[in-house]
């Protein structure tokens, strides 16, 4: 990682050095954790966002670089599950270069969402679109607002 620097005018460390060099070495461990080397699996997984109207519930992420038969949605027991495998793309003999930033991530995913019991679960699609995914959750019948007629009191 590169990090700018401070400018000092003494030469005795301050809680800004030590901060810093905290800073570095916690970076240095989670690096080395998350940022497998190339040609390993690793487990990762993909931002959701959730979006709820009257009627439904939309559950997006993007998958770049994956197609539909990698991904898997299921609905079982109350949870949304999405699932699949995102493969790195190695070529044989020996690759020119190396990494000075590693931060794609590949590997399988899973992400798991509680679903509440309005969702009416034998009717959710999925739909995925130059990679983003979709899932459309509609709500039961029963769950969905409904405009109550108020009485305005001097009738029987």
């Amino acid at each position: 990682m590169l990090y700018p620097t401070l400018w000092r005018t003494s030469t005795a460390p301050s809680i800004w050095d030590e901060l810093s060099a905290t800073r570095r070495d916690v970076d240095r461990v989670l690096d080395r954790f998350f940022n497998q080397p190339a040609g390993t699996q690793a487990f990762w997984a993909p931002a959701v966002d959730v979006r709820e109207t009257n009627d439904e519930i939309h559950v997006t992420t993007e998958l770049p670089g994956l197609a539909p038969e990698d991904v898997h949605v299921t609905v079982e027991n109350g949870v949304l599950t999405i699932g699949g495998e995102k493969k790195q793309e190695l070529q044989e003999g020996k690759e020119e270069g190396s990494y000075h930033l590693f931060e794609r991530r590949y590997g399988r995913f899973e992400r798991s969402f509680t679903l509440p019991r309005s969702v009416n679960a034998e009717q959710v699609k999925a739909r995925f679109q130059d990679g983003v995914l979709t899932i459309v959750l509609p709500k039961a019948e029963e769950a969905k607002p409904r405009k109550v007629q108020i009485d305005n009191g001097k009738g029987r």
